[in-house]
Formats: C-alpha cells, sequence, structure tokens
C-alpha cells in the first residue's frame, strides 16, 4: 500500500482552511540561520528571498506580522537543553550579527518582534496574546528551519486552535530531506500547505 493511500485511509489530510484575519509570522529569518557556515544554507536564503513578497502583501493589507529571533543572554543564564542539543546557540545574543533579521526582511514600526529560546515562536513567549489581540484566527508561518522552529511553531500555533497555514516556498532547511518530509507530515496532520501565490490569490 502507498504510504499516502495509509494517511487518506485513516482520515488524515484534510483542510483547516484559512479564517476571516491571517496574521503572518516569520521564524528565524536571521542572519545565523540564512549563512551556511552557521546554521543555513542556500535552501534557506531562496526562501527569505520568495517571503518578501509576502510581507508586502501583509503591509499592504495591513494585517499583523511578527517576527521571532533566536536571543540568548550574554551572562548564559537563559542557557537551557536547546544549547546542549546545539552549542552554537549560545552565540545568538541580542546585539549579535546572527541573530539580527536579515535585511530584507526586517521589522517596521507596529510589528511584533518575538525573543525566543526554544524552537517555537509561540513557547513562553506572547505570540498567541498578540495575535488574538489583533483578531487573528490564521496563523501563516514562514522561516527555517522547516524540520525544527517552522515545524514547532506551526504545531503550538494549532495547538492555540489558530487556523494554521505553512507557506513552502517560504520555508527552508539546511537540508531537502528534511525539508520535504516535514512538509508532508504538517500538512497531514497540523497545517494547510501551499505555495506563496496560492496563498495571496485567496486575499482578493
Amino acid at each position: 500500500m502507498d504510504e499516502l493511500d495509509i494517511y487518506q485511509r485513516q482520515g488524515l489530510g484534510h483542510e483547516s482552511g484559512v479564517g476571516r484575519q491571517c496574521g503572518l509570522v516569520l521564524v528565524d529569518f536571521i542572519n545565523g540561520f540564512v549563512d551556511p557556515a552557521l546554521l543555513g544554507g542556500a535552501h534557506v536564503s531562496e526562501a527569505a528571498q520568495r517571503t518578501q513578497g509576502l510581507l508586502h502583501a501583509f503591509r499592504e493589507r495591513n494585517w499583523p506580522v511578527a517576527h521571532a529571533r533566536m536571543v540568548y543572554a550574554e551572562d548564559g543564564s537563559d542557557h537551557n537543553v536547546f544549547c546542549r542539543k546545539t552549542p552554537s546557540l549560545t552565540r545568538f545574543t541580542e546585539t549579535a550579527d546572527c541573530s539580527q533579521i536579515v535585511p530584507g526582511l526586517a521589522p517596521i514600526s507596529g510589528e511584533y518582534i518575538v525573543r525566543k529560546q526554544g524552537a517555537s515562536a509561540f513557547f513562553a513567549t506572547g505570540l498567541a496574546d498578540w495575535l488574538r489581540g489583533k483578531g487573528v484566527d490564521t496563523a501563516v508561518v514562514v522561516g527555517c528551519t522547516t524540520s525544527g522552529c517552522v515545524r514547532a511553531t506551526a504545531l503550538d500555533a494549532m495547538q492555540h486552535n489558530f487556523l494554521t497555514v505553512v507557506v513552502a516556498d517560504c520555508v527552508g532547511d539546511r537540508a531537502v530531506g528534511p525539508h520535504r518530509a516535514s512538509l508532508f507530515d504538517m500538512g497531514q496532520k497540523y497545517a494547510d500547505v501551499m505555495d506563496r501565490d496560492e496563498l495571496i490569490s485567496l486575499f482578493s
């Protein structure tokens, strides 16, 4: 039996849909996650470039936008198990260049900046409350990495009862295999997965 047949037979993969108000959540589009010499890769850079058009579409409509970035204390007081698994994360401090949002996606006034120490942009942050305060019922998730922080954020968005969309060509990973597997899995269980232009076409 084909793997997809198993999922369909068990009733997975249904669409949750897009609601009345979308909010864009950009996950870790920061210098260190784009640079292959640190924690990034070329795949992430391409996703960041594609996201510029989606960010423009949200700004044109004055819709809520949140930017999440990894930020740890200079003195190491908030280092956690995530840092033990990936010690290079300890370099991502408030002022470090690697923790700064890439120039093409830099926040503007009124956009929310989430400083996180875990994979999910929702975990131990005020993101869910901020989105609800803006009337958001649909979280549109982009960023990196697909198999890590994007997946964790999409899962938590769903668990906070937001309709959730992951934009397939606006997320990236350091390897294609985990990227594709994670998109498939999220699409079956946690989120609607669609391309940027398909999503934007729903806005008009």
